[in-house]
């Protein structure tokens, strides 16, 4: 979703950078900035720096910098899209269809309509709960211990018997049959309209921005299937989304809570464990997966105590290692669920659980065990070979040795017997890597180059004043930069400064990419220069001579079979920077 520059100035102008930084930090007036703690690492002494003046902020203690849409990004975690629309809805600003780039506008309508009709549809089934036809939903959800702010929190609901109440309803707001059939919210037979969740309560499904994408349903009674979630639409995909994901990630905790059921989620979240959320009656998928990465470092798989539940944990572990996100499990035996442990627990019993939950690699090891006869000696000797095979896939030497000491003193093995069967283990990989390297060699790594910090000093310094931008652009060009991110910021404050509109933090509106915003605003916030005008300018002048300088040395270099053009251009280079030179020291090359 790409958004015009208009809109996205629009909602800068109209969101302060202290006022909503304000939201999360304590911050004190302090010179010409705010100062605070920062939100994204841990200090005791503040470091963070909001400028009012330039609308950005910097931590001086972890170097992270940006504007106000970066901010909510980092923070919340949001897309840069969705730090848009976020700031958009604090403003109080509608998102108009023209704010949207190339985004084919059919399907932004279809998904606008399916948006207002989720709504609708999710408050007609929380009044429905209240009415009297869902007197025996409401008092089944009371019964499993939830107060009357849990069902208004999680806009818990009710379809009653005759599933043909919500249709009448939509179609009274003027919706037709087309677009309502487009929600999956539905069953149409012939000439026969029927609600798809009749006959139970009902789980609206949010995004992480608290819309409204889908429903869960449990059944009154005994009918099959007990849950019951909406079908793939424009709006919902399943394996992308997660239940409580748009509460959990508000939490702001480093871990994140995983289990099965809404129930579970929403039990969990009433008991004061806020970070959780449930993988919509699927196994985890590696799209959930990377959406946890997004809000959490670790993940605590919560799931049922039962054979299916182990099983589950077991497809979920590798899955969120390769997402980048630390997987742990933790018990709930000798109950079947956190519901359930809640109902005859206390929420501090459970936080022992999960400050004790196993590390993925142990609980898989543990598995494993049950699976060998260990008391026979060739059942014993396969699992040592199954130990083996789980070292192997530890890309990491040092946690490998680690992992090796904690299973030979955790199943009473001989180290050294593990140690010299996975020393032959890692020579055949060795043996088996080199060839496969030597087939197919992989470049090395090149370290940053100097000059292209000095562009960035550079950068740095021409942001702080429209004056030092006109200075530098008399002696430097875009071909300068070696760098083709530099060049566009380059070139961006030198268009500023000649249309007299000088605002460097509107260039981060060029990059839609979290990093390189991230990147750029690091480049202005992140190299001040001490002293007053007069020191600033000599010491840009300085810089604008090293730059200059690695300009001409290239030429040099590059002048070895000269034409005349180059032969001109060298000589160029050596008249600018020859008045580079003269402006500070007088001297010559």
């Amino acid at each position: 979703m790409r958004f015009t520059d208009e809109f996205i100035e629009e909602v800068r102008s109209r969101n302060d950078i202290v006022d909503v930084i304000s939201g999360y930090v304590q911050l004190s007036h302090k010179g010409t900035s705010y100062k605070g703690l920062c939100p994204f690492h841990s200090e005791k002494t503040p470091s963070f720096s909001v400028h009012k003046g330039r609308q950005m902020y910097h931590c001086f203690g972890c170097g992270k910098s940006g504007d106000v849409f970066n901010f909510i990004m980092e923070y919340e975690r949001d897309t840069f899209s969705e730090s848009v629309e976020a700031l958009a809805r604090r403003a109080g600003m509608e998102i108009p269809k023209s704010a949207y780039g190339t985004e084919d506008p059919e399907k932004k309508s279809r998904i606008t309509e399916l948006r207002e009709i989720h709504k609708e549809a999710a408050l007609y089934y929380y009044y429905a709960l209240y009415s009297k036809s869902g007197a025996h939903a409401l008092t089944y959800l009371r019964s499993r211990g939830l107060p009357d702010e849990v069902i208004k929190s999680f806009g818990l609901g009710y379809s009653d018997r005759t599933g043909t109440g919500l249709y009448k309803h939509l179609k009274g707001k003027g919706y037709t049959d087309a677009q309502l059939k487009e929600t999956g919210l539905f069953t149409f037979d012939r000439d026969r309209v029927h609600d798809r969740f009749w006959n139970r309560v009902i789980f609206p499904i949010m995004d992480q921005n608290r819309r409204v994408i889908g429903f869960g349903g449990r059944v009154m009674g005994d009918g099959l299937p007990k849950y019951l979630n909406s079908p793939e639409t424009l709006l919902f995909d399943k394996s992308r989304n997660l239940y409580g994901l748009y509460a959990a990630k508000s939490s702001r905790k480093e871990k994140m809570i995983i289990c099965e059921g809404y129930m579970d989620v929403i039990a969990l979240h009433s008991k004061g464990f806020t970070n959780a959320v449930a993988s919509l009656g699927t196994a985890l998928t590696s799209a959930q997966s990377s959406l946890i990465r997004r809000y959490a470092k670790e993940a605590i798989l919560l799931y049922d105590s039962d054979e299916a539940g182990i099983k589950a944990a077991r497809r979920a572990i590798p899955i969120l290692k390769s997402s980048g996100v630390i997987p742990k499990v933790a018990s709930l035996a000798p109950y079947k669920d956190p519901d359930e442990f809640l109902k005859a627990e206390s929420p501090a019993e459970l936080e022992k659980r999960l400050d004790n939950a196993l590390n993925g690699f142990l609980f898989e090891t543990d598995q494993m065990k049950k699976e060998y006869d260990t008391s026979d000696p060739q059942g014993m000797a396969d699992f040592c070979n199954g130990i083996v095979r789980k070292l192997m896939e530890l890309p990491d030497e040092i946690e490998r040795s680690s992992y090796l000491d904690s299973m030979s003193r955790r199943y009473s093995i001989e180290k050294e017997l593990l140690k010299k069967q996975l020393g032959k283990s890692a020579m055949s990989f060795r043996t088996l890597r080199s060839e496969t390297e030597a087939q197919n060699p992989m470049p090395k790594k090149e370290s940053v180059p100097v000059d292209l910090r000095r562009e960035r000093q550079l950068l740095s310094c021409m942001s702080r004043k429209k004056e030092f931008t006109q200075l530098a652009a008399v002696y430097i060009t875009e071909y300068d930069f070696t760098d083709e991110k530099n060049r566009e910021i380059f070139n961006a404050l030198k268009q500023q400064a000649e249309d007299d509109r000088f605002d460097p933090v509107t260039i981060l509106n060029r990059f839609e990419d979290s990093q390189d915003k991230s990147d750029t605003a690091a480049i202005f916030e992140g190299g001040k220069i001490p002293g007053d005008d007069e020191e600033q300018e000599t010491a840009l002048k300085e810089i604008l001579i090293a730059v200059k300088t690695q300009t001409y040395e290239r030429a040099l270099k590059s002048t070895a079979a000269s034409t005349p053009e180059e032969i001109q251009r060298l000589l160029e280079e050596k008249r600018k920077l020859e008045e580079l030179r003269a402006l500070i020291t007088g001297g010559n090359i």
